[in-house]
């Protein structure tokens, strides 16, 4: 009898996100008899996730079996692929705290998960978790391959790398294809006649080539479309967020001639250019979300309490196909038929332009041979130089938790572009030993500050 994979997903409790993976996983012929493992600490959470992925198994007629756990390395055991989505911290206290002590300075963000003070402080109370898991990994099931969903992506992806450089990982996203579907939506193409190329790090990823099949065979780049209809007000068309109507990266497009892989909102706060104190003109005109990370997580909780009745009551669960990456790597490493992705791996020379152990998203051939990086080269000097910004922060960053170094997170914090923009230097500092105090036990003792020294 042909050998079954195990599949362990860490951190189950992210139910819908959950069902999307292991949906997929069980449409795939190879992976439908897998063992999968849901680990999680909120029993209720663990629950909620066997009925629905119980239901999913029944809906589709596959021969898979479950496992619960509560206990990490027993969930890990004998693993062949780790899916990992958790949020250290939660929306409260840590998503709270991330936003509303920066903005008693002034600093107002949207997202904060992936660079900024928010972003610096995430990857502080995250990363010493996944270098957990890691940890059990190396002892249970070494030849594993981890599937890393968690933000900060880069961040993470280039921690792990520097600890635990024998772990076979990859950050997933779903930026890349998100928005090539955006951008075929906003010039009314199917998607599938887009053919696209994207380069750099996770969330500053650009389109080096956005082309549309011709009926000869031949392509055309639409780049000239994209800033055509955006100077005559035709694009961008309203997506799935009214709040968001994703004028920052057009405009980006005009002043860099490429177009960024991750959504208007996320890349407002990585720059330095689109939310500033006093400024609510440049507020309107783009339409910034300011606390859009917030307002969602409010919605998603109100939303869940629908989902979780009736996917309890439901016999059976509606399935479709998503656009995570997951079950395409498990099936093209199980079976060895062939799969591109883009995946964030250490850059080890595949784009020449930026550090070789900085996290780099770059296209990805995925077979029996697991998941191999494509050479990219140098990228253009103007992307370049903004994707040096960000990675300022995020080597910073690793570079204290990997040293212990708590003033590592103040140099950080001193480089993002977006709080230099707005802030001094003793406001950056103060802001920091702030967050690091509100923070808590959430974060490494090391980086600690307690607020009797804090106040001193």
């Amino acid at each position: 009898m042909t050998r079954q994979p195990k599949i362990t997903f860490i951190g189950a409790g992210s139910t819908v996100f959950m069902k999307n993976i292991i949906g997929d996983v069980l449409q795939r012929p190879a992976l439908s008899g897998a063992k999968i493992a849901l680990m999680d600490i909120n029993p209720q959470r663990l629950e909620e996730s066997e009925v629905v992925v119980s239901k999913l198994i029944s809906t589709l007629g596959a021969k898979a079996t479950i496992e619960l756990h509560s206990n990490q390395r027993k969930a890990l055991d004998g693993a062949d692929f780790v899916v990992v989505a958790f949020q250290i911290g939660g929306f409260e206290p840590c998503t709270v705290t991330d936003f509303e002590v920066p903005k008693k300075y002034g600093l107002r963000q949207t997202i904060a998960d992936t660079l900024g003070v928010g972003g610096i402080m995430r990857g502080l109370r995250t990363v010493p978790h996944l270098w957990s898991i890691c940890e059990d990994m190396m002892r249970v099931c070494p030849e594993a391959i981890l599937l890393q969903y968690v933000n900060p992506m880069a961040i993470n992806t280039w921690a792990i790398a520097e600890k635990y450089p024998k772990i076979k990982q990859v950050g997933l996203c779903h930026s890349v294809q998100g928005t090539a579907m955006e951008l075929a939506h906003d010039l009314d193409i199917p998607y599938e006649e887009i053919r696209y190329r994207s380069a750099g790090i996770n969330h500053m990823a650009f389109f080096l080539k956005f082309e549309h099949r011709q009926p000869d065979g031949s392509y055309r780049d639409l780049y000239p479309d994209l800033v055509r209809g955006y100077r005559e007000g035709r694009a961008p068309k309203p997506t799935w967020n009214p709040r968001c109507p994703n004028k920052v990266r057009y405009e980006m497009l005009t002043r860099l001639g490429y177009f960024v892989t991750e959504s208007s909102e996320h890349f407002a706060e990585y720059t330095p250019y689109f939310i500033k104190e006093g400024r609510e003109d440049l507020i309107e005109k783009f339409g910034i979300p300011l606390d859009e990370y917030p307002k969602r997580c409010i919605e998603q909780v109100e939303r869940w309490k629908g989902q979780a009745a009736a996917f309890r009551s439901a016999d059976k669960i509606e399935v479709a196909q998503s656009k995570e990456y997951a079950s395409s790597i498990m099936n093209s490493v199980w079976t060895g038929e062939p799969s591109v992705i883009y995946g964030n791996l250490r850059n080890n020379g595949c784009i020449t332009s930026l550090p070789d152990n900085c996290a780099a998203e770059v296209p990805c051939l995925v077979d029996e041979n697991g998941i191999q990086p494509t050479y990219i080269g140098a990228l253009p000097p103007q992307l370049t130089a903004l994707i040096r910004t960000n990675i300022n922060v995020q080597e910073l960053t690793v570079a204290a938790m990997m040293t212990e170094n708590r003033e590592h997170l103040y140099h950080a914090a001193m480089m993002d572009p977006h709080t230099a923009a707005e802030l001094d230097l003793d406001q950056i500092w103060s802001l920091t030993d702030d967050l690091l105090a509100a923070h808590g036990t959430w974060i490494p003792e090391w980086a600690r500050v307690s607020k009797k020294v804090q106040a001193a």
